[in-house]
């Protein structure tokens, strides 16, 4: 099946879901109807899907996963002085290792915002509807919203990684505190223990917090790095941790600390 064909296909099936959607054109143009799709997965309810939908879904995905391309972790070099840290800028969605984080809300449910650019809406885009799935399950089994500084593992679908760590990091609404601190000192140590738990080896965890959460990106990263230095000098599993940046800011950052370290 084409891809055009599958994302057609995609579509008419998600204009079924919701009656909302009923009178929805569907674009010609390849590229405009793509960005239709990610908007429909990016606002679609929790819910289950049919057999045939996931399979059309995972075909299409794969097919995405294949244009966007693989970063394998052999192609990446360590940090010179610690063979155990990385540090890579890039779409995490793109990576081919045990786990990847996600910097998630309380609801565990992704970003909903149409075509938004954050990392919670980029993971469930390119994982498939099954994760939104999967975390509303988790979500609803607990009985309450995910506090912050814990954290919760599923699968990664269609993603090239293996697992998906969800944490909910503190969103600093005024002045950073001791508190704030904590809290994020807090996810990182939650996002590691499941790591070890689940003898998962390689790790990417983005920048958590610094984004729509306004953390200020300097104390996030010393944070993120002595944090992760601590853990992995006991670990017995977690061989490998990629910090992974998607901005310059943060590039900067990291690099003056991990030179210092």
């Amino acid at each position: 099946m084409y891809k055009d064909a599958m994302i057609t296909y995609l579509i008419g099936e998600l204009k079924k879901e919701n009656l909302e959607l009923h009178d929805l054109i569907i674009p010609e143009e390849l590229e405009e109807k793509q960005k239709l799709l990610r908007a429909l997965f990016n606002t679609r309810i929790p819910m289950a899907a049919s057999t045939q939908f996931l399979t059309i879904q995972d075909l299409y995905l794969q097919v995405r996963k294949g244009e966007r391309g693989i970063v394998q972790l052999n192609s990446l070099q360590p940090i010179p002085h610690d063979k155990r840290i990385y540090l890579w800028k890039g779409d995490i969605t793109r990576l081919e290792v045990d786990a990847i984080v996600n910097a998630a809300n309380k609801t565990l449910l992704g970003c909903m915002k149409p075509l938004h650019d954050c990392v919670d809406n980029a993971i469930h885009t390119y994982a498939g509807v099954q994760l939104r799935q999967a975390c509303f399950e988790l979500i609803f089994e607990q009985g309450f919203e995910e506090p912050v500084g814990m954290a919760k593992i599923t699968p990664a679908y269609n993603l090239p990684s293996a697992f998906v760590i969800h944490t909910v990091g503190p969103k600093i609404e005024n002045q950073l505190t001791s508190i704030d601190e904590d809290l994020l000192i807090k996810s990182y140590l939650s996002v590691l223990a499941l790591a070890e738990k689940n003898k998962i080896e390689s790790i990417a965890i983005p920048c958590i917090s610094t984004g729509d959460f306004n953390f200020p990106k300097q104390k996030a990263a010393t944070i993120a790095i002595q944090t992760v230095k601590d853990f992995i000098k006991d670990s017995t599993n977690v061989k490998k941790v990629i910090f992974n940046v998607f901005d310059d800011d943060n590039l900067s950052i990291y690099q003056e600390l991990l030179t210092k370290s």
